[in-house]
């Protein structure tokens, strides 16, 4: 059987986006939630492998109790399990740290998970750096972009699109995958998938003690960026003499 591991992140609604403008920060929680439209794609890229092969498909998130839902929402689709990462400790991680404590969770929840995926990049920060920075704390090969996967026994078979031109690459499990907004459209949840996911089923919520993580491993290993400001550029118009 395939252990999937499939990385989720809950943004704000798109068309929801007020921010505070003396901070120049988002207020995310003046802002409605949804799954990043990417990690719902790789949601989908799994539940696809699992329809031809069998496979145990696990979503994982990091975030706020509120969180909650996109794990929700994914075990709707389809996904076995969910497991939210939650700690004021962890509050305001970049990539950097937020890459460091999901493969702390994997390493101790999956140590033989054979498959992990990603939205290629979210609409919140459109970074990218997630994935290829997981796949390096993790030490797998991975392939960022992908638009199609397929896997036979331990070889991974990934096709994406790379400066105007199409490549496939093969790879040994494990592996990680950034799965882009091309192709995998994510399938409705069904009633009955939706009265399971949140009437019957549990997630299980992991904070930094239970990973390990203390306050001295966060300080080396936590966050490196901080947002300073967000804002709205001003177009601006003006005519330029060559002579």
């Amino acid at each position: 059987m395939l252990n999937i591991v499939v990385c989720i992140k809950q943004v704000p609604m798109v068309t929801e986006l007020p921010w505070d403008e003396k901070t120049g920060t988002l207020r995310r929680d003046l802002a409605a939630g949804m799954m990043n439209p990417a990690c719902k794609r790789a949601v989908e890229a799994a539940l696809q492998i699992r329809e031809k092969q069998d496979a145990l498909i696990t979503v994982i998130t990091m975030g706020p109790p509120v969180a909650e839902e996109v794990l929700r929402e994914a075990l709707a689709m389809g996904a076995d399990r969910g497991i939210l990462i939650c700690d004021r400790m962890l509050a305001g991680s970049d990539t950097y740290a937020t890459s460091f404590v999901l493969a702390e969770a994997i390493k101790k929840e999956f140590p033989d998970c054979d498959l992990i995926l990603c939205g290629a990049y979210t609409s919140d920060s459109e970074t990218a750096q997630v994935g290829p920075q997981l796949a390096e704390e993790l030490n797998v090969p991975a392939a960022a972009y992908v638009e199609n996967l397929d896997i036979s026994g331990r070889t991974l078979r990934v096709r994406r699109l790379v400066d105007h031109f199409r490549e496939t690459l093969e790879m040994d499990c494990p592996a990680l995958v950034t799965i882009s907004m091309e192709r995998y459209e994510p399938r409705y949840a069904s009633f009955t998938g939706l009265n399971k996911a949140f009437m019957e089923m549990d997630i299980a919520i992991l904070n930094a003690d239970a990973l390990g993580i203390t306050a001295a491993s966060l300080e080396a290993r936590g966050s490196r960026t901080k947002v300073r400001r967000v804002f709205i550029r001003k177009a601006q118009k003006g005519n330029v003499m060559i002579t």
